[in-house]
């Protein structure tokens, strides 16, 4: 799937509260490259960077699977900045699917979060 065709399709599937400027920078097989902008003068909450989490999972793993396992560990505080998530598949068996998702704040530098999840494919 080219990047514009994941665009395409997440702009269609996920409800606009989670999109958050959503822009699709890179689409290589299992590895996702998303960026993510607030709405001017918001700042990220954890709720929203959930969402973030949840979004670049699915991205990765296949936009109808749906997270069952979630692990999430918090590095840093978020700035208000944009947020670049890399997410990959790192296994699939089956119905199920592993993966993980890095957010950074505005550049790949030092990541504020990371979580892990198993996704099942809704069938």
């Amino acid at each position: 799937m080219t990047e514009d065709e994941l665009q395409a399709r997440m702009e269609a599937v996920l409800p606009p509260a989670d999109l958050h400027g959503l822009f699709v920078e890179e689409c290589q097989d299992q590895d996702v490259r998303l960026r993510f902008s607030p709405a001017p003068g918001i700042e990220w909450t954890t709720a929203a960077l959930l969402s973030l989490v949840d979004t670049s999972l699915r991205a990765a793993a296949g936009l109808e699977a749906r997270v069952s396992h979630l692990s999430v560990t918090v590095l840093r505080p978020a700035q208000a900045a944009d947020v670049v998530a890399l997410s990959r598949v790192i296994r699939r068996d089956g119905d199920a699917c592993h993966a993980e998702s890095w957010l950074f704040s505005h550049a790949v530098v030092e990541p504020m979060l990371h979580s892990t999840a198993t996704l099942i494919r809704s069938t």
